[in-house]
């Protein structure tokens, strides 16, 4: 079983991610990327969809032209977990 991230553990890993937003419920981290276009956000979303196999994790998100939108949670925790931390630094490295 994979562990939820405690309430202690939570403010020190957010401190490291970039531009990511706690859910209300803190079940969650949301963030919003904008890119030139369709192809450059497509392509973005084509190295994370790679990444979030090889450690099969993957996110919910949308796409609206050069708008992406991320949110991450573990479901089966119920909450954040440290895979959810690992894409998130991931995605903060392509951006």
């Amino acid at each position: 079983m994979i562990k939820k991230l405690s309430t202690d553990e939570l403010p020190k890993l957010l401190a490291e991610l970039k531009n990511w937003q706690l859910s209300a419920d803190s079940s969650s981290i949301l963030r919003s990327f904008k890119f030139a276009d369709f192809n450059e956000a497509f392509g973005f979303m084509t190295r994370v969809a790679i990444k979030a196999q090889e450690i099969d994790h993957h996110p919910e998100w949308s796409n609206v032209y050069n708008t992406v939108e991320i949110t991450l949670s573990t479901h089966t925790a119920k909450g954040l977990t440290e895979r959810d931390i690992t894409l998130a630094k991931f995605i903060d490295s392509l951006s």
